[in-house]
Parts: structure tokens; C-alpha cells; sequence
């Protein structure tokens, strides 16, 4: 899954050479940045109303922050944790609706990947960010006690109540492939709310996206950024871009490199370098898809992206001291 790394999406807005760029009209955009999930959250307002944009904003970083104290496997009080802390019983625990919404898509990307998105994964992260820190790979017996505590099935889900019960003993849920993406969105959905439409949310390389900037066709996004140039620049609205990758985050022993994202299949960092982009309808699905697919590999993924209805993924794969593309696009 997904941990902290992010791909940068550079976005080159109206032609700007900044960054973030600015608007080619009677009013500058209004840029906002509050630290949310480990990451940096970055609000991109174009309205002519500053006020309504500020005040918009700190609603819209307030709804990621609440959700954070929800879906956070960092937090020790925060909800998910006190279902991990639940774990074993025979009793099922009441959850939120926010809580509820991201359970209920993860265990149907688990299903549809067979278990190559599972956020009962848990177990092996921790072990995993042990072993970067020591720079050793976990010992086979930590890993088959981790085993026993991972599995989607594990995780049961009560539709008509909103509970869910852990099976087994000191499992532990990490949303960190699905959380940010659902935040994402929440946050565009109060930014609609206060009649803003025009604005684009980067939860930490999770881009939501809304309507285009005044006048144009849409916000600019490179999706290969600096490192990627045979990746396009698209003009996009009323989307999602997600990117996963082991650029950065990664183990090496012995001459293999094993990436922060595991296969929950087989307990071990992925060995391939490489990365995904998807391009979908909202945050919960391009987040999680890029990290499942990112585990799949592109032929695997394919009829998991058609069944999402996902606009386009683009796939990298270094071998050999080059980088090869391969690209997913729904038939129009």
C-alpha cells in the first residue's frame, strides 16, 4: 500500500512559471497550505470573493483534520485505532458513516484485486518501517506472526448497523492508500457547499479536482513531473489524479530493492521499481486504485481499471537503467 511518498504532480497553471502559477484575469487565485495526514494539504481557490475563498479554506482544512482523527492508524485515539484496539472480539463495534464509507470500498477493492489491496495490512507495515530503519529485512518468524493477523476476510462489515469486527487478535487497519484520497474529496464537497466551484484540492500528491480556472479549459497537471518526461501534461476538471511509487521510501539488502509498499499476498516490499498514475471520477478511487495496481502490475490491473470505470492510468517501470511507459485509456 501506499505510505507517505507521493509522486510530485507539478501543476503549471495559466502558463505561470511558478509552480502553482497565477490567473490571467482581474483577481489572483488564493493558494492555501495546512499540514493534514503526514503531508502537506493545498487548497487552490479561483474566486473573485478573497474573503469567501479564506473562510471556504479553513472549512475545507477543518473537514480533513476531523477526518484524520477518523481514519488515522498514526493517532492512538482515533477511531480507526479503537477498531484496531477492538480486534478479537466477538462483539461488533459501531462506526462512523465517514469510517463505514472507506471500509466499504476498501474490502471491494480487496475483493476485486484478491487481496492486492488490503488494509488489514497493517501488521506488515509496521515491520516493514522497522526494517528501512534498521536496514534489514524483517526475520521470516515476525512475518508469519504478522501473517496470521492479515487478510480482508478478517474484516467483516455490518451494511444495516454501520459495525465491523476484526477476527483476529491485535490486527491492525492502515488506510494509508485510501485516506487522503476520501479527505480529498470531503474537503471539495464543502468547498462546493460555500458556492465555490472553480478549485483544486492537492492532498499531499492526491490531486481533486473541480472546475476549471475562469476562462480556461481546465488546471494543467504534468503527470510525469520532473522525473517522468514522456509522461503528457493534460488539461483537467471534475476529476481525480493519484500517483504510487518506491522512488523514494525503499529498502536495499543484498541487491534487491524492496519498496515501502507491500504485497499483502506475500508479505514482502515490491522488488519492481515503478509507479502508477490513475486518472478517476474522485479520491477514494484513483488513491486506491494507484496502489493496488501499483502491486498488480499493468497486465493484472486492467480489468480491475475497466471495472472502476477509470479515465486513464499510466504505468512506469524502470528495468535496466530505463524507464518503460505503458498506458491504460477507457474506450470512449
Amino acid at each position: 500500500m501506499k505510505a507517505s511518498y507521493f509522486l510530485s504532480i507539478i501543476l503549471l497553471l495559466f502558463g505561470g512559471s511558478e509552480m502553482w502559477g497565477k490567473a490571467k484575469s482581474s483577481f489572483e487565485y488564493q493558494r492555501f497550505t495546512e499540514s493534514c495526514m503526514g503531508t502537506e494539504f493545498t487548497i487552490l481557490i479561483d474566486h473573485p470573493d478573497q474573503e469567501l475563498a479564506r473562510n471556504t479554506a479553513t472549512q475545507a482544512f477543518e473537514e480533513a483534520h476531523r477526518l484524520n482523527q477518523i481514519l488515522s492508524d498514526y493517532l492512538s485515539d482515533s477511531e480507526l485505532s479503537r477498531l484496531s484496539s477492538n480486534s478479537g472480539s466477538s462483539d461488533f463495534y459501531p462506526i462512523s458513516k465517514d469510517l463505514f464509507r472507506v471500509l466499504t470500498a476498501s474490502q471491494r477493492l480487496a475483493r476485486e484485486t484478491g487481496g492486492a489491496f488490503d488494509i488489514t495490512v497493517g501488521p506488515f507495515s509496521r515491520l516493514w518501517r522497522i526494517a528501512r530503519f534498521r536496514k534489514a529485512l524483517p526475520s521470516k518468524p515476525k512475518l508469519l506472526n504478522a501473517q496470521r493477523r492479515v487478510g480482508y476476510e478478517k474484516l467483516i462489515l455490518d451494511a444495516v448497523k454501520k459495525r465491523a469486527q476484526l477476527v483476529e487478535y491485535a490486527m491492525v487497519l492502515d488506510l494509508g492508500g485510501i485516506a487522503k484520497g476520501y479527505a480529498a474529496d470531503q474537503m471539495l464537497s464543502v468547498i462546493k457547499d460555500f458556492g465555490i466551484k472553480r478549485c483544486l484540492i492537492d492532498a499531499g500528491g492526491d490531486l481533486v479536482i473541480g472546475e476549471p480556472p475562469l476562462g480556461k479549459k481546465g488546471w494543467s497537471v504534468d503527470v510525469g513531473g520532473k522525473s517522468h518526461h514522456q509522461l503528457p501534461k493534460l488539461l483537467l476538471s471534475n476529476c481525480s489524479v493519484s500517483t504510487s511509487g518506491d522512488i523514494e521510501q525503499f529498502l536495499e539488502v543484498d541487491g534487491t530493492v524492496y519498496s515501502h509498499i507491500i504485497d499483502p499476498r506475500t508479505a514482502i516490499g515490491i522488488s519492481s521499481r515503478s509507479q502508477v498514475t490513475v486518472i478517476a471520477k474522485n479520491g477514494m478511487t484513483s488513491d486506491s486504485l494507484a496502489s493496488a495496481c501499483l502491486v498488480l502490475g499493468f497486465d493484472a490491473s486492467l480489468g480491475v481499471l475497466k471495472a472502476y470505470g477509470v479515465d486513464a492510468a499510466f504505468f512506469i517501470k524502470h528495468e535496466n537503467g530505463s524507464d518503460i511507459m505503458m498506458e491504460y485509456k477507457k474506450n470512449p
